[in-house]
């Protein structure tokens, strides 16, 4: 999670790290009477539905930068627990400082704090809330596996249904062709069936979610398209499935791509279903991506003029360094903001043909408004870009390597001669005589 870097930046500070261009959300406890969550340090409050409110009152105001928001089981609680906490001790006894404009003067460098589960603490609360909320998701859904008031019409015939959920479902999946798993994975039932209902009766198809002008239509669209399912992207979902509860800090896709080889122990490693993925990462200033880096360098230089390795080998960027440089580019470019002169735009289409036209692309800033620390935390969370940038010094070093260096030998025919002028002697003797 990046800070920002001045007080000028921050009305566009980002709270969560952004994605390129693609977390599961957390629930509240419906058990807790106080639905407003506080501010950490002051008496501000905010409302259950203004939690990204609250999280840019913190870093605006008081410099706290809360890291996996998206994982905290239940926000209120964790919010309320840290309150207490930071009433009790100074903040640095829990939180990580992160300096900005660290080469900057006294007033004009800030410290940013960063709560996070690296802390164990931290990690604790964070793991026994998500353990609470489990067990109260699994006394749910074990009340709505046996609940036999279950009423409800179907979405796609009004066909209505009594008794047990799974009637209503299994009759979708045989007569309709809508499959959602198997009834005992859902929970919170009738918020699920709402949310497709009203989706429906805004004319809005369940899997690609485009708007049509009538039912009709709609309906021969999600036949004919075979949409009638639900987009496993839309994290809006996830709070209605079982699996996104079961392992804290992971989605369900990340639970169920696991293999289940992984829990037997063996000491043999199979590489047998390996396959590598294309890193697919995206250029700087435009939404072109290339399977390689490579190609990615060589569509940045031959279509915005900028040119990464010239810089790299210009600049002498070690790998560190190159990561801070993407990251600034990256925040710059995402606030539609000209790093060359510092204009800002109202478009990024409008900032790339500023920057290409008055040649700005290449023209980076003094060194100390981008080598900083702050940049160390990627802006955009899955930027492939970052995992490919090579180390200079590390190229150095193998090019060095690479070197046929000459090795004369010593003529050992005489040894006992060799012993009495060799540079050890003289070396041994230095150091008898400085001990």
């Amino acid at each position: 999670m990046a800070a920002a870097s001045s007080s000028s930046d921050r009305n566009d500070c980002i709270l969560e790290p952004l994605s390129l261009p693609e977390s599961p959300s957390a629930v509240t406890s419906a058990g807790n009477a106080v639905q407003v969550m506080p501010c950490l340090f002051c008496e501000q409050s905010y409302q259950m539905n203004q939690q990204n409110d609250l999280l840019k009152h913190m870093i605006m105001q008081h410099q706290l930068v809360i890291a996996d928001v998206k994982l905290i089981a239940n926000f209120k609680r964790y919010c309320f627990y840290w309150k207490k906490r930071f009433s009790e001790q100074p903040i640095t006894d829990f939180c990580s400082v992160i300096r900005t404009n660290s080469e900057a003067s006294l007033d004009q460098q800030e410290d940013y704090f960063l709560l996070c589960d690296v802390l164990p603490e931290d990690r604790i609360l964070r793991e026994q809330l998500q353990q609470e909320r489990l067990k109260e998701i699994l006394a749910q859904q074990q009340h709505e596996r046996y609940d036999t008031s279950f009423q409800r019409l179907c979405m796609f015939c009004s066909e209505e249904f009594k008794g047990n959920r799974s009637y209503l479902f299994n009759h979708m999946n045989a007569e309709h062709s809508f499959n959602v798993g198997l009834p005992d994975n859902i929970v919170h039932c009738n918020e699920f069936l709402d949310a497709l209902q009203t989706k429906l009766d805004s004319l809005q198809c369940l899997y690609c979610e485009k708007t049509f002008r009538d039912k009709n239509t709609l309906k021969d669209h999600m036949r004919k398209k075979q949409h009638r399912r639900i987009n496993a992207k839309n994290n809006e979902y996830d709070k209605f499935y079982i699996i996104n509860y079961l392992e804290f800090g992971k989605s369900w896709e990340e639970v169920q791509s696991e293999d289940d080889r992984e829990l037997v122990d063996t000491n043999e490693e199979d590489w047998s279903d390996w396959e590598e993925h294309p890193i697919c990462a995206v250029c700087l200033f435009c939404e072109k991506q290339a399977e390689t880096t490579e190609k990615l360098l060589c569509h940045m230089k031959d279509n915005h003029q900028f040119d990464l390795l010239k810089m790299k080998s210009d600049l002498g960027l070690k790998f560190y360094q190159q990561v801070k440089l993407v990251n600034f580019i990256r925040r710059q470019i995402h606030q539609c903001r000209c790093y060359g002169c510092q204009e800002i735009f109202p478009s990024k289409p409008e900032l790339i043909k500023h920057m290409e036209e008055n040649k700005h692309l290449s023209l980076l800033p003094e060194r100390s408004l981008w080598d900083q620390p702050q940049y160390y935390f990627p802006t955009y969370e899955n930027d492939s870009l970052l995992c490919t940038l090579s180390d200079s010094e590390g190229e150095f070093t193998a090019e060095n390597e690479n070197e046929d260096i000459p090795v004369i030998g010593e003529d050992l025919s005489k040894l006992e001669e060799l012993r009495q002028t060799s540079v050890l002697n003289q070396l041994l003797r230095d150091k008898a005589l400085g001990s």
